[in-house]
This record gives C-alpha cells, structure tokens and sequence, in this order.
C-alpha cells in the first residue's frame, strides 16, 4: 500500500489566476489562515482542497470572480479561527454570504444530522453556493476514493462516519444539487464517481 503520511506537496499558486484579482487575494488568504493544517485523508496540506475547488470551478466554466474567491475561503470559518465579519471586510458581502453558506453549524450533532442541516442551509442560499457545494463534495469524494484504494474500509477510521453513511449523504447531496443544476458538469461526474465507489466497494467486500 502507498504511504500517504506525508501526502502531496503544497499548492502553489493556482495556474488559473493571473495577475492581481479578488480571487488571488483570496488564495492568499486562505493559504495563510489555513497554513499548518493538514487533510485527515491523506495529510496533505489543507490548503490543497480549496485550491482543486477553485480548479474545478474554473474548468467547468465559471469565471466569476467572487465565486472562485469563495472557495478558496469556503472552510476558512468552519475550521480556522477567521470570521464572516472578516471575510466581508477583506472580500465584500458577495463573497461572505458564500463562504457563510458553506460553513457548517459544528453544534449540530450526529453526524449525519449535521451534514443534512448543511445541506439545507446551502439550498435555502441559492444557485451560486450550490455551485461550490458540488465542487466540495466531488472533491471530497474523489479524495475518498483514492484513500479507499490505497487503505480499503479502514479508510473510515480516518473520519467521522463509516463510508456507507457518507455515500447515502453524497446520494442526497447529488439530488440537492440537481434541483438547481441539472445539467452541471460537476454534478454528472458527482454521480459518476459514486456509482464507481460502489463498484469497486463490491469488488473488495
């Protein structure tokens, strides 16, 4: 099995971003309030995820500045010590309205409970942060997916729920997401890599 102790390498600045910008200025952000942080999956430097966010974001054709700004800074108020007062103040209401969205109410418990209530906070927000909530969970998935190969079903020791409960909340995700953007890229390939998960689950099981 591959050692994923000490994961990929830090991201550079996105290729994507040229120049100066919201967006730039957000990935600079977000390296620095994140710096030090590592991902459970593989303990890659967390400043990776929403780096493959804004990627997806940009290769599925949204450009919008804002949107891309956000997530990088999506996970910034959930899991560092930066506000939503903060966010407004560097980045303006647009893009602290996105990032709120995203943050999850940590007071919410189990877990399952907790990602439902996320979910429905992200509905209640509308078409834009939806667009980031698909990117997030792609890219989680697609995360898991690797670990999986590499680990197998000790994969869920590393988080907070076993792997069935996780692909019933990517189920629910998936239908979310498709209520607003039925044609979305990022959704098609949400539902793509789930029913590859499944397969490759069965095959080992």
């Amino acid at each position: 099995m591959k050692d994923l102790a000490a994961g990929p390498v830090e991201e550079r600045e996105p290729e994507f971003l040229a120049g100066s910008g919201l967006a730039r200025e957000a990935f600079e952000f977000a390296r620095a309030a994140h710096e030090g942080q590592k991902r459970k999956g593989d303990g890659s430097p967390y400043i990776n995820h929403p780096v493959e966010l804004a990627r997806l974001l940009h290769r599925s054709g949204n450009d919008d500045d804002e949107l891309l700004a956000a997530a990088f800074l999506h996970d910034t108020v959930e899991d560092t010590d930066t506000t939503v007062e903060e966010i407004e103040d560097a980045f303006g209401a647009g893009v602290r309205d996105l990032v709120d969205a995203m943050s999850e109410d940590k007071d919410v418990s189990p877990w399952a409970a907790r990602k439902e209530h996320h979910r429905d906070k992200v509905e209640a927000a509308g078409e834009r942060p939806v667009l980031i909530y698909a990117a997030d969970k792609l890219a989680n998935l697609r995360g898991m997916r690797t670990l999986f190969a590499n680990v197998g079903e000790g994969a869920s020791s590393r988080f907070n729920a076993p792997i069935d409960d996780r692909i019933q909340v990517w189920r629910g995700d998936a239908e979310m997401i498709a209520r607003f953007h039925p044609e979305l890229s990022l959704l098609a390939d949400l539902r793509s890599e789930l029913d590859l998960f499944e397969a490759e689950r069965s095959t080992t099981a």
